[in-house]
């Protein structure tokens, strides 16, 4: 069975931010569910030493519990603090700054809410100011944590944590994001840079009052994008490593596409064209499609794997698939790869 612990974290934080009416039962059966999703993440993986999905996904339960005023065990609590104490969000390939982030989130709205005793409030604010420490450190000479997406996460922190109006790398950050406002497209990152952009993070969700907010939104309707006009050439490579495929490099073939494509539309394009059969498949996500299987091999979960989505030679893509538009005569490498 597939879990949904980061999903079901993400639909009750929105939950809790929209205002519902007040009608406990469906939300208190959402809030059992993660519950229950969370202790099943950890207790399936022991022999590993991981969650079954992520840190990231787990990080995500934890803090919507903690909006949401529940109650979390110490346990399921220590198990990110060993995580954090020995830098395992981490992944191949990856930043972990989006990870840290969330946890750090999670660390902090458990402090504020005193749900936890004063031993474990203080080994939680060490960890969420090591977290900083760290972003600080590794803040980029673009000025972003991370990269673009996982920026807004960090800057909660610093938000939550009452530290952006004096920290520099703050101020450096938000002058970044405010000049690459168009990499937010889809719901889920819109969702993460909008409180940033207002001040505000995940945690005073926990504290607004309902009843004070205004009906405001307004329904809104965008106009499909213009249409570029031309072609471009996308060179296609598919790399899969040893043992599992001792030839390596399954498929490298030229894909034509309209001038316009994204990386999405050029993998349709290269299923439709011949000699050469190639074959994909995306899941929907809360950020857009993502890339499960590609010549029949999948990327699965609990075997930590991934589709991993790269420019020629080595730089990992900031984008999906969905909204990554590709340039003329580029190399782009499918690579199934670990986490």
């Amino acid at each position: 069975e597939r879990l949904e612990t980061g999903r079901l974290a993400l639909y009750l934080l929105g939950l809790r931010a929209a205002c519902p009416p007040p009608e406990p039962g469906p939300q208190r059966s959402l809030v059992t569910w993660l519950k229950y999703y969370l202790e099943q993440d950890w207790a399936g993986s022991r022999q590993h030493g991981h969650p079954l999905t992520s840190y990231y996904q787990y990080s995500l339960g934890v803090l919507a519990l903690c909006v949401h005023h529940k109650r979390v065990r110490e346990e399921v609590i220590r198990r990110l603090l060993v995580a954090e104490h020995h830098g395992r969000f981490g992944h191949a390939g990856g930043s972990a700054t989006d990870t840290e982030a969330v946890a750090a989130l999670a660390f902090a709205c458990l402090e504020r809410k005193r749900l936890v005793g004063a031993r474990l409030a203080a080994e939680l604010r060490a960890a969420t100011n090591r977290v900083r420490r760290r972003m600080v450190e590794a803040q980029g000479q673009d000025s972003f944590f991370g990269n673009v997406y996982s920026t807004p996460w960090a800057m909660q922190v610093f938000i939550a944590t009452h530290v952006c109006r004096t920290h520099p790398a703050y101020g450096l950050a938000m002058a970044a994001l405010l000049k690459n406002l168009d990499a937010f497209t889809t719901a889920a990152t819109m969702a993460q840079v909008l409180p940033v952009l207002h001040g505000r993070s995940y945690l005073d969700i926990a504290s607004m009052r309902c009843q004070e907010e205004p009906d405001t939104l307004m329904p809104i309707s965008f106009e499909p994008p213009t249409e570029m006009p031309g072609n471009k050439t996308v060179q296609l490579v598919v790399e899969c490593p040893e043992p599992r495929c001792p030839q390596r490099r399954l498929y490298n073939q030229t894909v034509p596409a309209p001038a316009g494509a994204s990386l999405l539309d050029v993998l349709r394009a290269a299923a439709a064209q011949g000699p050469h059969t190639f074959t994909f498949s995306t899941q929907d996500t809360p950020q857009g499609p993502f890339l499960s299987s590609v010549l029949g091999l999948e990327a699965l979960q609990q075997k930590r794997s991934y589709w991993q989505l790269l420019t020629a030679p080595s730089t990992s893509l900031q984008m999906g698939v969905a909204d990554y538009r590709p340039c003329d005569g580029e190399t782009l490498i499918l690579r199934l790869s670990e986490w």
